[in-house]
């Protein structure tokens, strides 16, 4: 992909996603325990929902970003139930790159296996804040492939925030708003997200407790 091309797509990703984090405005409450909270408001970039999710995860940021971080061979696909696999699919730059994202079935296999191609921009900011921006793009070098459903990832990401005065807790905020594709009963969505984002949090606490030991 043209690096310029990327840098300026990824950037705009990058400024929807801080709004978002910004924007407290609209939100609704759909799941709340554990400490972790799952919110929802209308999307303005499809016909679904953007979804948010906020939790105290123990660690620091840069603990919780070894989990989060969309690598090949990396720990997100060993702790994360709704990722099967990770693949770089081109390195633009260090903190750029297109990755292909493979998700098992889901929701009593109702959902059917998935793939996303998205293009992911790390992010640090100079609070200590790691955040991941993504979003998909069209790559022809990786077309829809047999046995998944091709899904789309409007803007999303994470937010790994330093806690003050708690070096060694770490807030995530997480934002998907995911159009899965295929036919899926719109109860049958909106069901799976808010239960699969609590579970991301909780396993992702589990993975960093591993660590820690």
């Amino acid at each position: 992909m043209d690096p310029a091309r990327a840098a300026e797509l990824s950037g705009t990703v990058a400024e929807k996603m801080l709004h978002y984090r910004r924007d407290e405005s609209g939100w609704k409450t759909c799941r709340s325990g554990k400490g972790v909270t799952i919110s929802w408001r209308p999307s303005t970039e499809f016909p679904g929902n953007l979804y948010k999710g906020e939790g105290i995860i123990n660690g620091t940021p840069e603990e919780v970003w070894k989990f989060l971080l969309p690598a090949d061979n990396g720990l997100r696909a060993k702790w994360d139930e709704n990722v099967k696999d990770l693949q770089v699919l081109e390195l633009i730059k260090d903190d750029l790159f297109i990755i292909r994202t493979i998700t098992p079935s889901a929701a009593m296999k109702l959902i059917s296996p998935r793939d996303f191609v998205d293009l992911v921009l790390i992010k640090k900011y100079d609070d200590g804040t790691i955040t991941s921006n993504a979003s998909y793009v069209d790559y022809p070098s990786c077309p829809p492939q047999s046995g998944y459903v091709r899904g789309f990832n409007h803007p999303c990401g994470c937010f790994c925030e330093p806690v003050p005065g708690e070096r060694n807790k770490t807030h995530v905020v997480s934002f998907f708003q995911t159009d899965l594709s295929g036919y899926l009963p719109q109860n049958v969505v909106n069901s799976f997200f808010p239960h699969s984002m609590a579970e991301f949090y909780n396993n992702l606490q589990k993975a960093v407790n591993k660590l820690q030991e």
